[in-house]
Parts: C-alpha cells; sequence; structure tokens
C-alpha cells in the first residue's frame, strides 16, 4: 500500500482560532460599519415607560428585523409606532455579544406611504382641535324641516344618487341645490370650498358634504386645512357623509355633524315622511283644542252678558239720566216765576234810575248849546266874514261835544234795553217754556198747590191755557232746588 502525504493546510488553517468573544466582536466591527436605510411593517412594539429605548420588529413578506431606538430619538421623531405602520428606518446593525443577538440601531424614523400621510392628518388635527374648530359648543344644530338643501359632492358615481333618493323619499318638500366638483385629485379641496360658499349663497340652510369610499390617499382632499376652516366657518350647519364607517377624516371632525355614509347624512337633514305626519297631526289637535276652548271661553262670555239687567231691561240705562232730567225740569218750572219777579223788579229799578238820570243829563247840554247859540247869533251881528268862519267851526265843534257827551248815554240805554229783554218773562215762555198758575194767580212751584180736581191756568208764548189737574205725582230726588 503506497504511502501518501497529509495535504498542506491553508493559511486560515494555520492562523491561530479566535475566542467566541473576539469573534463576536469582529463581527460587530463588520456590522456597525455599514449604515442602511430599510422599510418595513411594524409588527410588534415595546415602550415601557422607564425603558431608555423603544424596542419594535420590523418585517416583510420574508424576514423580520428587530430594532430599537434610543427614547431621545424617538420622542423628537414625532412619530408613533403602532402595529401595522409601515415605517422607514434609517440605521446600522448591531450586534449584541453577549447574548449572541442582532438588532438594528435606528436613528431616526419615520412613516413610509400611507403612514406619513396619517402623520400629517394626525399633526392637522391636532393642530385645529387647539384652535377650537372641533369644540363640541360650536358645533350648530341641524333645522327640523330646511326648505333648502345644499348638496357638495362628485356629479358622477353612486354618492349623489343615494342622498337625492333618500332626500325624495323622506322630504319631497325641500328643495336641493347640488354643486358638482371633483372629491379626489389634487384641486379637489379648493373645488369644494367654492362650492362651499356658493350654495350658502345661493340661500342653503343646510350643507351635505359627501363622497363614496376610497383608500386614505383618495380621502385627503377631506384632510385639507382651508376645507376645514371652511366648515368651521359656514355660516349654515355642514353634515358630512365621507367614505364608510371606519373613516374618519378632519372635515368630518370638524363638522357640525358626521353621518356614517352619504345615506346617513341625507338621513340626518330630512325627517321622515311619518314624523311629519305625526308632527301635523300633533299640531292639529293642538289648534283644534285651542280653538274650542276660546270658543267655549267667548260663548260663557256672552251667556254671562245676556244675564246682565242691561240687556234684559235696557231702558234701565238711563233711568238715573231721566230722573234726574225730570227733578231739573221742576226746579226748572219752580225757579223761572222767582226769577221773573226779581228781574220784574230790577226792571222797575233801572226804569227809575233812568226817569231821574235824563233830564239831568240832558240838562247841561242844552244850557250849553243855548249859550253857544246865542254867542253865536252875537258873533254874526258884529264880526265879518273870516270871524264867521272861526264862529262856524266853534258851532262844529259844539256839536261834535254834544255828540260826544250824549254817546256813552245812548250805549248805557241800549244795554239796559237788552238786559230788560232778555230779563222778560216774556223772551223766556217764548223759548218754548210755560208758567202754571192756581186760581189766585200764584205761581205752581209744588205738587201740592195743585192737587187733583183743582184749575190752573198755563201761560204760554202766544196765550193762556185753562186746565184741570188729573192727578199729582210727586217726585222724589237728591237734587236740591234752585234758589
Amino acid at each position: 500500500m503506497e504511502h501518501q502525504e497529509p495535504p498542506e493546510a491553508s493559511e486560515e488553517e494555520k492562523a491561530p482560532a479566535l475566542s467566541v468573544s473576539a469573534a463576536m466582536g469582529l463581527a460587530k466591527d463588520a456590522l456597525e460599519s455599514v449604515v442602511v436605510r430599510l422599510v418595513g411593517e411594524v409588527s410588534e412594539v415595546n415602550d415601557k415607560p422607564g425603558y431608555k429605548a423603544v424596542y419594535f420588529t420590523v418585517k416583510d413578506e420574508k424576514a423580520s428585523l428587530p430594532c430599537m431606538m434610543w427614547m431621545n430619538r424617538y420622542q423628537a421623531s414625532g412619530v408613533q409606532l403602532y402595529v401595522g405602520a409601515l415605517v422607514e428606518l434609517t440605521g446600522r446593525f448591531s450586534l449584541y455579544a453577549a447574548k449572541g443577538r442582532m438588532n438594528f440601531d435606528v436613528f431616526s424614523v419615520s412613516l413610509a406611504g400611507e403612514g406619513q400621510l396619517r402623520l400629517q392628518v394626525a399633526n392637522l388635527a391636532r393642530e385645529l382641535e387647539a384652535m377650537g374648530l372641533m369644540d363640541p359648543a360650536r358645533k350648530r344644530p341641524l333645522p327640523a324641516y330646511p326648505s333648502t338643501i345644499g348638496l357638495v359632492t362628485s356629479p358622477r358615481g353612486d354618492a349623489v344618487h343615494d342622498v337625492l333618493r333618500t332626500l325624495r323619499r323622506r322630504y319631497p318638500l325641500a328643495r336641493v341645490l347640488l354643486a358638482g366638483v371633483p372629491v379626489e385629485g389634487p384641486k379637489a379641496a379648493d373645488g369644494m370650498v367654492d362650492a362651499l360658499a356658493k350654495v350658502v349663497f345661493s340661500g342653503a340652510e343646510v350643507v351635505l358634504l359627501v363622497r363614496g369610499g376610497g383608500s386614505f390617499e383618495d380621502l385627503m382632499p377631506f384632510n385639507d386645512r382651508r376645507l376645514a376652516r371652511t366648515i368651521a366657518a359656514c355660516p349654515v350647519p355642514v353634515v358630512t357623509g365621507i367614505g364608510h364607517e371606519p373613516d374618519t377624516s378632519i372635515a368630518d371632525m370638524v363638522a357640525d355633524v358626521r353621518a356614517s355614509t352619504p345615506t346617513a347624512a341625507a338621513e340626518a337633514v330630512a325627517p321622515s315622511r311619518e314624523q311629519t305626519n305625526a308632527l301635523l297631526a300633533s299640531l292639529g289637535d293642538r289648534a283644534t283644542g285651542a280653538v274650542e276652548r276660546r270658543l267655549r271661553d267667548a260663548a260663557l262670555t256672552v251667556e254671562r252678558l245676556a244675564g246682565k239687567p242691561l240687556f234684559q231691561e235696557p231702558e234701565r240705562l238711563f233711568d238715573a239720566e231721566a230722573l234726574a232730567l225730570d227733578d231739573l225740569a221742576g226746579r226748572l218750572g219752580r225757579a223761572l216765576p222767582e226769577s221773573l219777579r226779581e228781574n220784574r223788579h230790577r226792571i222797575a229799578l233801572l226804569r227809575e234810575t233812568l226817569r231821574r238820570s235824563l233830564p239831568n243829563l240832558l240838562a247841561i247840554p242844552k244850557a250849553s248849546v243855548h249859550a253857544a247859540k246865542g254867542r253865536l247869533v252875537f258873533a254874526g251881528a258884529h264880526f265879518g266874514q273870516p270871524e264867521k268862519r272861526a264862529l262856524e267851526g266853534s258851532r262844529e265843534r259844539l256839536v261834535r261835544l254834544g255828540e260826544g257827551i250824549m254817546q256813552p248815554r245812548r250805549a248805557e240805554v241800549v244795554v239796559s234795553a237788552a238786559r230788560l229783554h232778555d230779563l222778560s218773562p216774556l223772551a223766556v215762555i217764548g223759548r218754548g217754556y210755560a208758567i202754571a198758575r192756581t186760581d189766585g194767580g200764584e205761581v205752581i212751584r209744588s205738587v201740592a198747590q195743585a192737587p187733583a180736581g183743582s184749575t190752573v191756568s198755563v201761560t204760554v208764548a202766544d196765550g193762556e191755557l185753562a186746565c184741570t189737574v188729573s192727578e199729582a205725582v210727586r217726585i222724589e230726588s237728591s237734587v236740591e232746588p234752585w234758589n
């Protein structure tokens, strides 16, 4: 048998063997020298309070990688890790030699794809919430029976048909103002802002902002800052129905009412026919009851008034006045004769005064006139033409003087004559009154002076009446007789 020599050892085999720790150190140095950027889905997260780092795992379809990130870096990133989030990591591999474990030391983390969009939406939501746009106190109640409803949505798709069909079925009385706009894409948010302004300007009392379901990226126009501020500032309530039940956008958060679907949004603003009919029936019953109560009250009032003595015996309404009139007529009849006697006496006094005064009043002017006449005759015989003219002027002045003296006396005579006429009993009788006298000529002032069966004479304006008293009735009155 042929003897064979053993093969020569390689360089690696000739090198001395490494210890475990040395081998791990060599691997650690090699791994930590490489910085990579990777994308993965978070499968687990461990960030218990008191930990110096947050520990999590990312994976894809074929592999998983444990990761750690120091707490100060994690908090500075602003990212909230959760299971299912798609993240983009930057870091280096690290080897924990004591346990022989490898992990990924994360320098920075950010949400990738939809995750980044969700982060932006979450940040904007916190900002708007801090401004008070999501405060329940500022949300307005919906009108119970709006006459005009604004609808902002895409003119194509199922949402617009679902809303219109629901409104026609539940509340056909309302007028719908449709503003057709794109609900996804870069210009969708601006279009919806303009559409909201237009339907409100056209008289909408409540506005529906709706669209069908879609991905998170498709719903991003409803997470627009300007659209959110427009909804919050809208002068009428805004109801959103965006996507499906799990979808919640910023527009939903600031709207006055958030519905789960476009159909639910339409139902929120449109009362059902059953509700409307029930309300109308209730209002009709209340109106009927109110009218019946008022009619009953009015009938009772009329019945009470009809039973009052005023309506049973209306002639009693003027009882007091009739009695007062009769009493005044009696008092007037008694007062006239007395007044006539006083007037006769005053007339006699005035007549005597005039008789005595007139001769004395005329005597002085008469003597003055005779004296002036004598002077004029004498002057006419002894003076010439100029003197005659002067004397003529004096004569005229004397005549005027005489007229001035007599005029006041004439006025007094006229006034006295008028007063005599007014006080004359004949003038009183001429105005429709009469004077009753007994057979002895006394003026009758009381029924006691003319008992039944006695004869009286009644003086009227154009003569006297001879009358027989058939009945004498005394009228009791609280009115004092005239003096």
